[in-house]
């Protein structure tokens, strides 16, 4: 049976694991952009955290299909209700979109994506260099905007918690 008050187990896991590899990730990916010294381990750490947070999503997208959410407060206005659930698909679609986007830059590139030392993932875009310049700069845009979406996530996530005292925030905190 499912509690409609909070995220299941799973749900919640995920939630907290991914929500420290994101942050990780933005600032590996601007630290990358900032230092060639630091560049080379950086997207060492930057590639399979990459493909670890796509297969995560996944699975995450798979289990909210599955067991879906708590619902909000009956007080909740609609408006904010509405933001809700567009900003976790927008979410979603970022964290599915940005990692493949990562992936055909490097393709494009001619680079391999290396998860480890001597196991690279096969590319899934032909080399080119018009191309790689397109995903290049779409990664960065849309990576941006996940760290917008974010903070605006963790905004209403604190206000819920600390203000409201709704019970919203700690759906994803505790279970029953």
């Amino acid at each position: 049976m499912t509690d409609r008050r909070h995220f299941n187990r799973l749900a919640r896991v995920l939630h907290w694991a991914m929500a420290a590899a994101i942050f990780a990730m933005l600032f590996i990916g601007v630290s990358m952009t900032t230092s060639l010294t630091w560049r080379p381990a950086l997207l060492d750490l930057h590639q399979p955290l990459g493909l670890a947070i796509l297969l995560l999503v996944v699975v995450r997208l798979a289990n909210r299909l599955r067991h879906g959410v708590p619902a909000l407060p009956a007080e909740t206005p609609r408006w904010q209700a509405l933001a809700a659930l567009g900003s976790h698909w927008i979410l979603y679609g970022l964290m599915v979109l940005i990692p493949l986007l990562g992936w055909g830059m490097r393709s494009a590139g001619g680079w391999p994506v290396r998860m480890t030392k001597g196991w690279n993932v096969p590319p899934i875009a032909p080399v080119d260099p018009t191309l790689y310049a397109l995903l290049r700069d779409a990664h960065g845009i849309l990576a941006w905007l996940l760290f917008a979406v974010v903070i605006g996530h963790l905004s209403a996530a604190l206000l819920h918690g600390w203000v409201y005292r709704d019970g919203v925030f700690s759906s994803m905190v505790r279970s029953r």
